[in-house]
């Protein structure tokens, strides 16, 4: 393939780690030397324990300029392109963010704590918009709210809101719990635009169809209007080379575990899975052209994923 390989960002999170431990961290991973570094290991102590694992690590990433953002759970983090710490922004309706989107001038994020979405405005520095998912007699709906005041939604987690994509098209937006991609237009208007299986990760249009991690079955797929499929199987490894199997009392961690994805152009698909594995998907040629892992560590996996601009 004469194509260069690309160079990504990842961010992992540490499933059923404990206190005092790390919790993941932040990497850049480079496909021609097969290699991955990391820059940041996220040990904060300041992480609330309740829960299976809902704070821990690293989120969502996007970029503005030089800037470097990356989501934990309630707190929106800026890094330089050194991944020195800039500043960071919280909102009380901020919790359990997972993914993040930037669409012009404004941040996009997932507030899975309160069935939301919520839009930071990169010029003011703030989140300036919020939209409250609902479902009423079967039907999806919703309501935008101001996360500067006091007047929106209380915490709740029933759609478990972990993906958004923003393009010229709409809002678009996927979960554990809804089983569908959903779209929100100009008018706040909700419509499905397809089923989803169970337990989908990173949900979201790309060419002609939607692409996706079908977490339940350990693949990444494409799946194009006409119906014509692309499904790729996650990478796992013998069990014997696997670090710190039966750690993890929640028993959520598992190899195989499909979360994280980013698009190379009309050609391309980039997966993240467990343990911190990324790998590169041809849909062209509809084969695999290569794996990079970070750790064996079975506890230990991507979350956010994004091609490296700089």
């Amino acid at each position: 393939m004469e194509q260069k390989l690309p160079k990504l960002i990842v961010t992992s999170v540490v499933r059923g780690s404990q206190q005092g431990e790390s919790h993941g961290g932040v990497f850049t991973v480079d496909f021609d030397n097969q290699d991955g570094i990391q820059h940041i290991d996220w040990n904060t102590g300041d992480i609330d324990w309740e829960g299976r694992g809902a704070d821990r690590g690293l989120r969502g990433i996007e970029f503005d300029g030089d800037d470097i953002y990356i989501a934990a759970s309630d707190e929106l983090f800026v890094y330089n392109r050194d991944f020195e710490g800039q500043r960071s922004f919280k909102n009380r309706y901020l919790k359990h963010c997972h993914e993040i989107c930037r669409m012009e001038r404004m941040i996009f994020v997932t507030s899975t704590g309160f069935d939301s979405l919520m839009a930071f405005n990169l010029d003011s520095r703030a989140f300036e918009w919020g939209f409250h998912l609902q479902k009423m007699d079967g039907a999806w709906a919703g309501h935008t709210f101001d996360p500067r005041s006091e007047s929106g939604p209380r915490p709740i987690n029933d759609f478990h809101i972990n993906m958004v994509h923003v393009d010229s098209a709409g809002i678009f937006l996927s979960g554990l719990n809804i089983n569908a991609l959903l779209h929100i237009n100009s008018e706040m208007k909700v419509s499905t635009v397809c089923d989803l299986p169970v337990g989908t990760h990173n949900s979201r249009p790309w060419r002609d169809g939607v692409v996706l991690n079908d977490t339940a079955s350990d693949c990444v797929r494409f799946v194009s209007r006409s119906g014509t499929e692309k499904a790729f199987k996650i990478v796992t490894y013998d069990e014997t080379q696997l670090e710190q199997i039966g750690i993890d009392d929640s028993k959520v961690a598992r190899q195989g575990f499909g979360r994280g994805l980013c698009t190379l152009g009309e050609r391309f698909i980039v997966g993240g899975s467990s343990p911190s594995t990324i790998s590169l998907y041809d849909v062209q040629t509809n084969q695999k052209v290569g794996s990079v892992n970070l750790s064996m560590d079975i506890r230990n996996a991507i979350h956010g994923l994004e091609i490296w601009p700089y």
